[in-house]
């Protein structure tokens, strides 16, 4: 008889990722779903904002009744605590996992799972943490508003530092081994890690992290700007009193360098997609599967365009099945009516495991698109091999007229906005849409 434990958190597991929840992952490794990573994408407009936060759990025998023993890998090494219930240790403090005292009916009970915690510390990371240490309501007030902000500016500037520029430079290799915060000279077109390594760390959502970066780039720059209006290079962090010695976070702020250094890391991953071409050259040569499987769904995407009557088009660059070129035909009757646009898929050599990467050759203003061209676009989660399920899902993102407000799609900061911003709002937005379209055919 199967373990009903196992068969408990494998659904849970699969009902997560299957989902299209933008903010939350998980993943297990070899078969063994007691022993389970996730991560949470920090919510919008909060000092946590787009930061990539990870959590291990390990499931007993005993569960659903009793919870999972959680702990939070993002601490710097133990040193950097990033909420008042969120210990530099790695404790995570909540009355579900019977790791915080809590009122009656807080408690643990079989109905909760995977999810439900995972949304739980999620709502920690609020607009305001300071709120979340106990005794908060009987704190003296003017101190207190002193100490909220205070708090909220040293959480903003180490989850830029911790969470995300140092995870990206030790991925990129833009960091030394012994110092992740110093970089270093490195060209990924000549420099590669071994993969294969077994002493690498499994990173399962290294790949998320990358095109989630490329997403939120201009939101990071954005947030770096106003905080160099509220604090100065070489300020120190003010500690917390509920802050001790070794539960703390302590630092400087120092938005110039964490500026230069989002700079270094968007550099490295638009050069990484050059190897990835170089490197498919190289696969299609030695005529192995991934080539070979991108050459025949490319084939047969362009034949489905010819026999359905599409108007757009697909082209290989320089033949190369790792690159391919789709001409965009905007939609009658929409704002994309008489544009055409060009649009660049980067495929890995380690594709479906590592996600294509999608990019506007022909500049846009929409709220789905960076300003750099990168598309914010949502594929079917249940198929990630299959390239035109990643085209439709483009097309549709492109074209859709009424989506659902999504704060988690937010890729370009004055286009999302705008477009959010009310009928005076959208009506410029439009506009500003309707001349990128207008610009479009110039560029042909």
């Amino acid at each position: 008889m199967a373990d009903q434990s196992i068969i408990r958190i494998s659904k849970e597991i699969g009902e997560i990722q299957k989902n299209s929840d933008l903010s939350l992952a998980v993943a297990f490794r070899d078969r063994d779903v007691r022993n389970v990573k996730a991560m949470i994408i920090g919510p919008h407009e909060t000092p946590y904002e787009f930061g990539f936060f990870e959590f291990s759990f390990k499931f007993n025998k005993d569960y659903p009744r009793k919870s999972p023993a959680v702990t939070c890998t993002t601490t710097n090494g133990g040193r950097c605590r990033f909420n008042p219930n969120i210990y530099a240790s790695g404790k995570v403090c909540l009355s579900i996992l019977g790791t915080w005292r809590g009122e009656p009916g807080e408690e643990w009970s079989p109905a909760q799972g995977l999810e439900s915690i995972l949304i739980s510390i999620q709502s920690l990371m609020s607009s305001n943490p300071y709120e979340n240490e106990p005794g908060f309501e009987n704190a003296n007030e003017v101190a207190d508003q002193t100490y909220q902000r205070d708090y909220v500016a040293k959480i903003r500037h180490e989850t830029l530092r911790i969470s995300i520029i140092q995870k990206l430079e030790d991925f990129l290799g833009l960091s030394s081994a012994n110092d992740p915060t110093t970089p270093i000279e490195y060209d990924p077109l000549t420099d590669s890690l071994d993969l294969d390594d077994s002493s690498i760390p499994w990173e399962p959502f290294k790949d998320l992290y990358k095109r989630r970066f490329l997403w939120y780039y201009d939101t990071y720059l954005e947030a770096i700007k106003q905080a160099q209006k509220e604090v100065k290079d070489g300020q120190v962090f003010v500690r917390m009193p509920f802050e001790g010695s070794s539960n703390t976070m302590e630092g400087t702020f120092n938005y110039t360098e964490l500026e230069k250094r989002l700079q270094k890391i968007k550099a490295a991953l638009d050069v990484e997609v050059d190897r990835w071409a170089m490197e498919g050259v190289s696969a299609k040569n030695k005529d192995t599967t991934v080539p070979v499987n991108l050459a025949r769904q490319f084939d047969q995407i362009k034949e489905s365009f010819k026999r359905d009557d599409v108007p757009h088009n697909i082209e290989l660059e320089n033949g190369n099945p790792f690159v391919w070129i789709l001409t965009y035909f905007g939609r009658p009757m929409t704002n994309f009516d008489g544009g055409m646009f060009k649009i660049k898929l980067n495929f890995s050599p380690r594709f479906p495991d590592e996600q294509p990467r999608v990019k506007f050759l022909t500049a846009v203003f929409h709220h789905r698109v960076t300003s750099d061209g990168i598309l914010c676009y949502i594929p079917n989660p249940n198929r990630y091999d299959d390239v035109k399920q990643h085209i439709d899902a483009i097309l549709n993102t492109l074209e859709e007229e009424n989506p659902p407000y999504d704060p988690r799609t937010q890729v370009h900061p004055e286009a999302h906005r705008l477009y959010w911003g009310g009928a005076e709002g959208r009506k410029v937005y439009n506009r500003k849409l309707r001349r990128s379209v207008q610009r479009s055919m110039e560029d042909f």
